[in-house]
């Protein structure tokens, strides 16, 4: 009987995935920081999500305490004072109209 060994650290299983292309609306101060903490990370914005989900999903933290701080420090950057406890209660702000000019 053959039994799995779990994999090293260092032993990365890559597995094959299909993407789909998606029109992902978010709050405007909380896409800057997504990226620049993606940026920061050297992952894409997509990578990031991703891995967010995943983590979420089996009920997991996504970041170590140093991407914590980080995150807390970008969201200064880009003024973004949301929390958690706002996710449920946020709503869409009606579009500015734009001037024409003469």
């Amino acid at each position: 009987m053959t039994t799995k060994s779990t994999p090293q650290p260092d032993e990365v299983t890559r597995r094959s995935v299909e993407r789909v292309q998606t029109g992902l609306r978010l709050e405007k101060r909380l896409l800057k920081v997504a990226k620049a903490l993606a940026d920061s990370l050297d992952l894409t914005l997509s990578d990031l999500v991703e891995g967010v989900l995943l983590h979420a999903f089996e009920g997991q933290a996504p970041f170590s305490a140093a991407t914590l701080e980080r995150a807390a420090q970008l969201k200064q950057v880009f003024a973004l004072d949301l929390s958690a406890g706002d996710a449920h209660r946020l709503m869409e702000r009606p579009p500015t109209a734009r001037r024409r000019r003469s």
